[in-house]
């Protein structure tokens, strides 16, 4: 009994046609995964010039608010000679405290954000799905 089917194709022209829909295949990922990656590259490249613009600004308003404490602190301490060093020293432990819960906060929400492609993640998951379906009723 043969149940062959014929429908005049070779199989090295099966196998270059199998060939050519896996490179497109593969080529449809990656540019989808490329684009995904330039979104995020150009998002980047337009928020750099205004975040220094604005750190910089922010920095020396910092600076000029931190003189005005220190001497705000040292009032405190009357004609002690030692006013300006405690005043310093109080207010740079308080910026510290300040500074270390900053950096914890932003450490935390850094560990929350994935930097992973999602989309072409989620294109990928489901076409292992599919290639495992596929599989399951070819056999």
């Amino acid at each position: 009994m043969n149940n062959d089917v014929h429908n005049g194709r070779s199989l090295v022209a099966i196998l270059s046609e199998m060939k050519s829909e896996l490179q497109e295949f593969a080529q449809t990922r990656i540019d989808l995964f490329k684009r995904e990656m330039q979104e995020k590259a150009a998002a980047i490249k337009a928020a750099v010039p205004s975040a220094l613009i604005g750190a910089t600004f922010l920095i020396t308003a910092f600076l000029l608010l931190t003189l005005a404490l220190v001497a705000l602190v040292a009032t405190g301490f009357g004609d002690s000679p030692y006013k300006w060093f405690f005043a310093l020293l109080i207010v740079g432990i308080f910026w510290s405290v300040i500074g270390g819960m900053a950096v914890f906060m932003a450490k935390r929400r850094l560990t929350m954000q994935s930097m992973a492609p999602q989309k072409t993640m989620h294109v990928l998951s489901d076409d292992k799905l599919w290639l495992q379906k596929e599989t399951r009723n070819a056999l």
